[in-house]
């Protein structure tokens, strides 16, 4: 299968600030991956998603996909919508999710298939997909979830 062109990214998702640094990583979301910029060198992560390793100042850098094995660095309850004429049924489980693949990489996504007060820090999650307005966004559940 064809990769997505730019192009095609940039319809999917108007409104998304969407530029070459990221642009992968959109890709990779409308195919359900999960791709993370890494440096081709020295193999450190980068997120945000920036052309230069911080590491090792190298150019040498690629979107790449993670395990999706992760932990909950930190968490947050949302009770208001972002939209003013939405509303929540309840609230909803944010968290800044600290991917396996290198200490401190996070990515902020929701938590789901999991009641708000079992929800902690540290807890082992797993990437799951979950959709919204027609396109798929990754989440994460309790990596005991089966």
């Amino acid at each position: 299968m064809m990769p997505l062109s730019d192009e095609a990214v940039l319809a999917a998702l108007p409104g998304v600030p969407i530029s070459r640094d990221n642009v992968e990583h959109y890709r990779g979301l409308l195919d359900r991956r999960l791709l993370i910029n890494r440096c081709s060198d020295c193999g450190y992560w980068i997120y945000p998603h920036r052309p230069l390793c911080p590491q090792c100042l190298s150019w040498n850098v690629s979107a790449t996909e993670v395990s999706g094995e992760a932990r909950i660095f930190m968490f947050t309850l949302i009770h208001q919508e972002r939209d003013p004429q939405g509303r929540l049924l309840e609230p909803l489980p944010v968290a800044a999710i600290e991917l396996n693949e290198q200490p401190g990489l996070r990515y902020l996504a929701t938590i789901v298939n999991c009641p708000t007060d079992q929800i902690a820090v540290d807890m082992p999650v797993r990437l799951v997909w979950t959709e919204r307005d027609g396109l798929a966004w990754p989440a994460f559940e309790p990596a005991d979830r089966r």
